[in-house]
């Protein structure tokens, strides 16, 4: 059977090049993000003239390495980035990094000078072999392009090996090296005869098959003897919590209902992190109630840490961003600590892990639920189901002071804004959280956002997908990775519109000044991709965390080695790359621009402007509010002692 897709090659080069395009699609890879360049030509040329390869152009190596990040987190698919030889491909390696640690399906692909031209003084060649080191799952230099069957089969093989390997549990970054030889263009020249050909080597398998299938299987559910040494452990111990670290968008949509059904049949809490996926689940869910989100202000209370020893903890995915949680769990090392690990990593930074269980969370979660919960009031435990209400009627009194915690905790915060006078960087999430009148995503710098978004972010009305790069926790890429994430919905909202026309694609990003700064360059592609975005700045003119740390304590020198105020003008940024600009001096103008952008189209920059040491003084403010709430659900009177968990 013919291959409608195959186009004749005009030389040896361009069939090798050619089979390896046509063969990532067969494998699953349909998106390349491509970086200008000329040692990367043939790959270029052949990835555009691919019918089933959607190019994404991108003139910054570093930004086009984020850009294709996000798009592969959010989509859950492989994503290729191509870029020419050089310092350009050195520029892809923080993206790699966050890639490995965070389990992204990336496939690197760099253009080199063939080994005639190493390390002799030719121009734009440096030494790419193993160029990203252990940050890659695998590395592979690819063999000189040939018009063979066999050279064929080869980089066929390679295309489906290289994609395989990214999904392969755990996900992760390939690097495949191209050298290329000149002429680069696609000049004609002698190909084999039509009757010497591997009709399968040259043209692919029937009916867009891949040359080599490869099926990756899912990690393993744990085994009974597993599965009955947990059950025992937690029927033994009533306190305790699941605490669920960043997830995935698809493991959390799988672990969602068997998690609640576990946490309703035990009566432990769920602490879960703003990337676990869980605060904002659809309303409706049964037993979401369950779910603790403030516990990042709430563990910060002395009095409250003191009295709430917990005997079990079994925690899912990574760490949680939250330190006062960390902190915590730290205070109670005679707790056992049981990690569930999803990825085959070692995500234990408290090194007091009891037990590690390298098995499919969901499974683990299911094993230890085997009838669904009937969803009615009892004591709690692995015999009966347990809900949590306004009452706490018949709820355990673990289960239950967790939940006054977060209710207390949650009326404080809600009483602190409406007293509030001004702007304040932790309250553009609960703003925001308001906003939300559909289905969105939301992306989150690090450094200060990512804890703001922690400590504020109630749940919206509506699901929201949360995403942020914390594998290195780097300020680099965050605007990259968030355009990345917004030509993802795109690719669903077009697929979902069968051919009709696709929904913009709604899309925020809340991020600091200098994070903001550093990836610039990465706002060409909303332009260049006519994609939609709309970024919250909150503008403190410099490293706003630095004044929560012990530096803030040396002010001869604070300002200048970590305040780094920059004085920058971003509403010139703005005309710069063609951005609706805002600045917002007031919750109502807050709250007016983002109902406006939120539903508009194109690049938009919402800006909050605020004050470091101020806004020091009102964390401290609130931490010492939500001291003050959470008294009488530990049956106190008064203060006995201060707030001494002030981490940040």
């Amino acid at each position: 059977m013919a291959n409608p897709r195959y186009v004749e090659p005009v030389n040896a080069l361009y069939a090798y090049v050619g089979a390896f395009a046509d063969e990532l699609t067969r494998a699953g890879a349909h998106h390349v993000v491509v970086c200008p360049g000329s040692r990367s030509t043939p790959l270029a040329l052949a990835f555009a003239a691919q019918p089933n390869l959607r190019v994404w152009m991108h003139v910054d190596e570093r930004s086009a390495a984020f850009f294709a990040l996000g798009m592969a987190k959010r989509l859950g698919a492989p994503v290729a980035l191509l870029c020419t030889s050089g310092t350009a491909a050195a520029n892809f390696y923080p993206a790699i990094v966050e890639a490995k640690l965070t389990h992204v399906p990336l496939l690197a692909l760099t253009a080199d000078r063939p080994p005639e031209l190493r390390e002799v003084g030719a121009p734009q060649a440096i030494d790419q072999n193993h160029l990203y080191g252990a940050h890659v799952k695998w590395y592979a230099e690819a063999a000189l392009p040939e018009a063979t069957n066999a050279a064929l089969r080869y980089v066929r093989a390679l295309a489906d090996r290289a994609v395989a390997l990214t999904q392969a549990i755990p996900a992760g970054p390939v690097h495949l090296n191209f050298p290329f030889r000149e002429p680069l263009a696609p000049e004609p020249g002698p190909l084999p005869l039509l009757g010497e050909r591997d009709h399968d080597a040259w043209q692919g398998r029937p009916d867009g098959a891949p040359y080599t299938r490869v099926t990756n299987a899912p990690l393993a559910a744990p085994d009974p003897a597993t599965l009955a040494r947990l059950a025992e452990t937690l029927q033994a111990n009533p306190r305790g919590l699941l605490v669920v670290g960043p997830l995935g968008l698809r493991e959390a949509e799988a672990l969602t209902e068997p998690l609640l059904a576990l946490a309703a049949r035990l009566g432990y809490p769920i602490l879960a992190d703003p990337l676990s996926q869980l605060r904002t689940l659809p309303a409706g869910v049964a037993d979401q109630q369950m779910i603790i989100s403030s516990y990042d202000a709430f563990l910060r209370s002395e009095r409250f840490v003191s009295a709430m020893e917990p005997q079990v903890v079994v925690r899912f995915g990574a760490m949680p961003v939250s330190k006062p949680l960390l902190l915590y769990l730290q205070r109670y090392p005679q707790a056992r600590q049981i990690v569930v690990d999803g990825a085959g990593d070692w995500p234990e930074p408290t090194l007091l892990a009891a037990e590690i269980i390298h098995a499919d969370p969901t499974a683990v979660c299911a094993g230890l639920t085997p009838r669904p919960p009937s969803h009615t009031y009892g004591k709690g435990g692995m015999m009966g189901a347990v809900g949590v209400g306004e009452d706490d009627a018949g709820v355990g009194e673990w289960l239950a002071m967790w939940a006054k915690a977060e209710r207390a905790t949650e009326k404080a915060l809600i009483a602190a804004h409406e007293e509030m006078q001004g702007l304040f960087e932790g309250f553009v999430f609960s703003e925001l959280a308001g906003e939300i009148q559909e289905p969105m995503t939301l992306c989150v710098g690090n450094s200060m956002p990512v804890r703001d978004l922690d400590s504020f972010f109630r749940s919206a009305e509506y699901p929201t997908r949360i995403i942020g790069n914390r594998g290195a926790n780097g300020i680099d890429g965050v605007v990259s990775t968030a355009l990345g994430a917004s030509a993802a919905e795109r690719v669903i909202g077009e697929a979902s519109a069968h051919g009709g026309r696709a929904p913009r694609q709604r899309v925020a990003l809340v991020i600091g000044d200098l994070s903001l700064y550093h990836d610039m360059n990465g706002l060409l592609a909303a332009r260049l991709h006519d994609l939609d975005l709309t970024i919250i700045l909150v503008n403190n003119d410099g490293g706003g965390i630095f004044s929560f740390l012990p530096q803030a304590n040396y002010p001869d020198h604070f300002e200048t080695l970590f305040g780094t105020p920059t004085g920058l003008d971003f509403r010139q940024v703005a005309r710069l790359y063609d951005a609706h600009y805002t600045r917002a001096t007031t919750w109502e103008d807050f709250r007016h621009a983002l109902s406006d952008r939120l539903n508009g189209a194109g690049l938009s920059i919402v800006e909050v402007t605020t004050d470091r040491a101020r806004n020091v003084t009102l964390h401290r403010q609130l931490w010492d509010a939500v001291e003050q709430a959470i008294a009488p659900v530990l049956g106190a009177t008064r203060r006995d002692a201060p707030n001494e968990v002030g981490a940040v």
